[in-house]
């Protein structure tokens, strides 16, 4: 069945919730799980460009030190269920095309992933990251709510 599990993190509850249904998946089809965190870009404006330098950095970093942590949270996990781990960790502007990227290069038969927290307008104006994978998604999604 599902040997190879892509399992998006964004440090929420949720995602948390999914990466050990992602787990348990792999533990019962003896698999692997890769957990991915993709990291919006710094978005900048052109004004005083030396105090932007410095705070693309430090939001570059704090962004790299949590992406770090919440992916840390899936490896304790998957060394606690002896499930073979991988963690990744990338910049993108649309976070569902590095997903789904990150789907097809890795080679993962499934993505498990929490549903999204937006309701009303912001997820009609905004959509949600978890739908735009659905559509856009060669394999199964499993979406955990």
């Amino acid at each position: 069945m599902f040997k190879h599990i892509l399992i998006p993190v964004d440090g929420s509850e949720l995602s948390l919730r999914a990466a050990k249904t992602g787990i348990e998946q792999a533990t019962l089809t003896k698999g692997k799980v890769t957990a991915i965190h993709v990291i919006s870009p710094f978005q900048t404006i052109a004004y005083m460009g030396a105090i932007l330098a410095a705070t693309e950095f430090a939001y570059n970093e704090e962004a790299k030190a949590n992406g770090q942590r919440y992916l840390d949270q899936v490896k304790a996990l998957a060394d606690a269920a002896g499930v073979p781990y991988e963690g990744l960790m990338e910049f993108g502007d649309q976070p569902y095309e590095t997903i789904v990227k990150t789907c097809q290069n890795a080679h993962a038969d499934l993505i498990v992933m929490g549903s999204n927290g937006w309701r009303g307008m912001t997820r009609l104006l905004l959509g949600s990251e978890t739908h735009k994978v659905l559509l856009r998604a060669d394999v199964p999604v499993l979406v955990c709510h």
